[in-house]
């Protein structure tokens, strides 16, 4: 019983040691930036990251979307390797590599969703200066609960105290607005007005005004130049989830296919795929969601958001094809618009969008980019390999999402 007394003790002097340690950490890196919400925080971290960097403020950042980055003060990146998963830990660690880099600044992508680790990784972890949440739309609903009002007091966990807050959510804004006033936390809610075409078609990909005017904000209260932040913001990489479009043209047929895995989220997909193929006639519109076994009240949700849109066919993909194809018959999705293909070789799903598809053809990538075998990063993949040599994505006129 003694021993294991003094190593209960030990074990404590150990944690507060270690977390001593890291407040330390922390209070040595004057500019703490969390970035939350539903969609966009990945393409936001590297945004302000990138403008912060242009203006000459030594930043680290972390992205934790599509593929887990860290991205160095002078650019480069390195994938973050997980053994077991995803955990909120790895917030901690990466203030132990800022350290070493001596940055004024870090930029990081909440990773949690669940409502009480998130507001461990703001409390614990991050103690953030400057707080932003993207927007605030029905997701991981089985989590953060069944309305966008619930959704967006989960987010707010990550509004700090006494710091400022940069929001572009509009709907629930008052919500957050509340939050804000109790912690003594200035917030400002940010609207997509300045943002032009332009500046837009200097990105190498298709960016919202909403993500770049909100990472425009940020830095300008750094205290960075908003031309020197946007000069920044365009000549950095994009996330590997940024929404892209690869124009193929293939034996006689012209095949464009956007990557919009990133936006999984119903209320974001919908969107997105009325604003790049809404408005097209007479040309064929080939949808094509990829299942995870763990998610499938996702890809239910995704089926649901998608039933009344224009399109021509619905490809199923991924690992759980058939349960999918169940429930979107169920929705009112007629048979003859479904394919459950499952996860045969990506030349396969390649080739049957080039059957289905006459002179034109538009195809849109949603659902879950990851999985077992990581299959919809293998479908992005495949259309980006039957780009004509020396053609770059092309962007695709982007407004705010």
């Amino acid at each position: 019983m003694t021993i294991l007394i003094l190593a209960t003790i030990v074990l404590i002097l150990n944690w507060v040691w270690e977390y001593r340690r890291h407040l330390r950490k922390v209070n040595s890196i004057p500019i703490r930036i969390h970035v939350n919400g539903t969609r966009g925080k990945s393409s936001v971290t590297r945004l302000i990251a990138a403008g912060l960097r242009e203006g000459k403020v030594r930043t680290i950042a972390k992205t934790t979307g599509t593929m887990p980055r860290v991205i160095f003060p002078d650019g480069r990146e390195a994938a973050v390797v997980r053994l077991m998963g995803a955990n909120i830990i790895e917030q901690k660690y990466i203030f132990r590599e800022a350290e070493k880099h001596d940055v004024q600044a870090i930029v990081i992508e909440c990773m949690a969703v669940n409502p009480v680790f998130q507001w461990i990784t703001e409390r614990k972890f991050v103690h953030s200066t400057i707080s932003v949440i993207t927007n605030c739309r029905p997701d991981h609903l089985d989590q953060m609960g069944s309305t966008v009002q619930s959704v967006t007091m989960c987010l707010a966990n990550t509004i700090p105290d006494k710091g400022v807050c940069y929001t572009a959510e509009n709907q629930t804004f008052t919500i957050l607005e509340k939050v804000a006033q109790k912690r003594k936390c200035r917030i400002h809610q940010i609207r997509p007005k300045d943002v032009t075409q332009e500046e837009l078609a200097g990105f190498s990909y298709i960016e919202h005004a909403e993500n770049v005017q909100l990472a425009l904000a940020v830095c300008a209260e750094v205290g960075v130049p908003r031309d020197v932040a946007l000069r920044g913001m365009q000549s950095a990489n994009p996330d590997p989830g940024a929404l892209k479009k690869y124009v193929i043209s293939d034996r006689g047929k012209a095949i464009h296919f956007y990557n919009v895995f990133a936006a999984n989220d119903p209320n974001s997909t919908a969107y997105i795929i009325q604003m790049v193929t809404g408005h097209l006639q007479g040309v064929e519109k080939i949808i094509i969601l990829n299942s995870r076994s763990d998610r499938l009240f996702r890809s239910q949700q995704l089926v649901d958001a998608i039933v009344e849109l224009d399109y021509s066919y619905l490809l199923l993909t991924g690992e759980i094809p058939e349960k999918v194809e169940s429930y979107a018959l169920s929705a009112g999705i007629p048979r003859n618009k479904l394919i459950a293909l499952g996860e045969p070789s990506p030349d396969h799903v390649y080739d049957k969008v080039w059957e289905l598809s006459n002179r034109e053809s538009h195809v849109l990538g949603i659902g879950n980019i990851a999985g077992r075998i990581q299959y919809g990063a293998q479908i992005v993949a495949q259309f980006k390999h039957k780009t004509q040599p020396g053609k770059k994505a092309q962007q695709q006129g982007a407004v705010s999402g």
